[in-house]
């Protein structure tokens, strides 16, 4: 039995073990030029796991009271998170792999302090300056490494630098998704319902952009007609992963949830030392890339 007070610190470490794999078996799925990376098979996966975990405890317990503005909130928090920072976050994958997109997932503290002082009006601390300062310069390890030609194998190199561009996107996308889903939570305490509304909107805004985009159009046919085994898994892994996290949310205050899921690059950069050996390498700029990100994040929210 998981002590309370713990409850949200073992949710949120559950949450970051989930995404570490995701993105490892994205890595392997994933090929350059690939017309499907995963990204929509993902959202239909959590779209189908969260919500028919929802429906079954729902009958089974009693459904929780749900408001309009709490569906709001989730479907506002779905395009930014599952569509936006999920999309883009795959493509980056694909363009760097998994060990790189990972530690530039430390972007999202960047972008939620920069979003609360500037719509917000949330006053601005030294703390606060110092981790975005550190979590800037951890992004500049990173192009520091690309630069040097150590960042990726042959098959990615002509994709890095759109990747290094997808990556800060979608953390922006995913820090101002948090806010939302934290908001909605508030109002409605159903993490499993969050994650179904959320991603549901995502797919749903895949499926519209593959209208006019064809791009995304081969990505919704090949996810029919040609399913991978890698890219299934990343999209299970990845829907307990959010799962997890909207239940950490509804534990924990939105700042220690993201301190804890830090660990998150840690725990891939292990993984793919282990199991992505031959097209991925831990170079010393990612390390310290690495490092700089989790102290900015631990700055960042006051420690």
């Amino acid at each position: 039995m998981i002590p309370a007070a713990y409850l949200g610190d073992v949710l949120t470490l559950l949450s970051s073990l989930c995404f570490a794999v995701s993105n490892i078996t994205v890595a392997r799925g994933a090929r350059p030029g690939a017309e499907d990376n995963g990204a929509f098979v993902s959202l239909l996966i959590t779209t189908a796991i969260a919500g028919l975990c929802w429906l079954v405890l729902g009958v089974a317990r009693g459904f929780e009271p749900v408001t309009a503005r709490a569906l709001a909130w989730f479907a506002a928090a779905g395009v930014l998170t599952a569509f936006v920072g999920r999309v883009f976050f795959y493509a980056s994958i694909e363009k760097l792999g998994a060990m790189r997109s990972s530690t530039m997932k430390r972007l999202i503290p960047f972008f939620a302090v920069s979003l609360g002082v500037g719509v917000l009006g949330e006053p601005v601390t030294g703390g606060m300056l110092a981790g975005m300062a550190l979590i800037v310069a951890s992004f500049g390890f990173l192009l520091a490494g690309a630069r040097g030609g150590r960042s990726a194998g042959p098959a990615r190199e002509r994709g890095l630098n759109s990747g290094y561009v997808y990556g800060p996107i979608s953390a922006l996308g995913y820090a101002s998704g948090y806010l939302l889903r934290k908001m909605g939570l508030a109002d409605a305490h159903d993490a499993l319902l969050g994650a179904a509304v959320g991603c549901l909107v995502g797919a749903l805004m895949f499926v519209a952009a593959a209208a006019f985009r064809d791009s995304y159009a081969r990505a919704v046919r090949a996810t029919f007609e040609r399913a991978s085994p890698w890219l299934l898994t990343a999209g299970v892994m990845s829907s307990m992963g959010q799962i997890f996290y909207f239940a950490a949310l509804n534990q924990n205050p939105m700042s220690r949830v993201a301190l804890v899921s830090s660990v998150e690059v840690f725990i891939t950069l292990f993984l793919g030392a282990v199991f992505l050996r031959r097209s991925e390498s831990v170079t010393p700029a990612l390390v310290v890339a690495a490092l700089l990100g989790f102290a900015g994040t631990a700055a960042v929210i006051g420690f």
